[in-house]
């Protein structure tokens, strides 16, 4: 009896072992369609995205002229869709993806920085008062010396920012000499110092959530792993296949969803 009982016992376990087992296939594979109807929703959502914010922001205009300068610079130039190509074009590592991302704001804010000294220039030379026309060089008693000869600098290394990754560097400074004149000429257009402001703090800040949304959907579009592809049924499997009742080896009959509730 006690030989019975253990090799019944040993043939209990074996199948407890394929019913759990086969629970979690069916379970794998249930996850599996989830994410695969997650990123079909998704897709669908993006898709209509942009028609709905379309709708609102044609109809809509905001308090300050800065902000509408900036809303119109993103919306009618190149600019989100040569930075976007760009930025997704980097896929080998993050950290290519996130020094393109850091040269690009950087050199934004750079570039508005005399635009902005430009502006206060007419100002600044009236309250001191100074004759521009006179040069140094024209006075009889300047003592003129030979210039240092210059040295030729590489303007990628001027461009580039230390210990950033040079291909994301090397691909910022490409795509922000055919977007830098669009900026400033959209920003060259304001005069009023407070929409100045807000359009370099805004420009700034867009891109730099602009540039999140694109990595976002690169990990959302990044292929399923091998992996997973191998575990996907050859046919459709109900996801609701019901398998509380197994029939197991040696007329054992067991309800098993609550022996595999309770082991689990």
């Amino acid at each position: 009896m006690k030989r019975k009982q253990f090799a019944e016992e040993l043939v209990l376990r074996e199948n407890v072992r394929k019913a759990i087992k086969h629970v979690l296939s069916v379970r794998r594979k249930e996850v599996l369609y989830s994410q695969r109807a997650e990123n079909q929703l998704r897709e669908v959502i993006r898709s209509l995205l942009p028609e709905s914010q379309t709708a609102v922001t044609t109809s809509a205009k905001h308090d300050s002229t800065g902000i509408n300068t900036l809303e119109d610079l993103l919306k009618n130039s190149n600019i989100l869709s040569v930075l976007e190509t760009g930025y997704k074009s980097l896929t080998s590592t993050r950290e290519q993806r996130m020094s393109y991302k850091n040269h690009i704001l950087n050199a934004v804010q750079k570039a508005m920085a005399p635009e902005e000294e430009r502006k206060h220039a007419d100002t600044i030379n009236e309250e001191i008062n100074i004759d521009i026309e006179d040069r140094p060089e024209d006075d009889p008693d300047f003592i003129p010396v030979e210039e240092p000869e210059e040295v030729e600098v590489d303007e990628k290394d001027v461009f580039g920012i230390p210990d950033e990754d040079k291909t994301g560097r090397n691909k910022a400074f490409s795509d922000f000499s055919n977007v830098d004149k669009v900026i400033l000429a959209a920003f060259d257009d304001l005069d009023d110092d407070r929409d100045r402001e807000l359009f370099s703090t805004y420009l700034i800040k867009n891109l730099s959530l602009y540039f999140d949304k694109f990595e976002t959907e690169l990990e959302v579009n990044v292929p399923e792993p091998e992996i997973a592809q191998q575990a996907e049924p050859d046919v459709d499997v109900p996801p609701e296949e019901d398998i509380a009742n197994l029939e197991l080896e040696e007329s054992v009959d067991i309800n098993l969803a609550n022996l595999i509730e309770n082991l689990l």
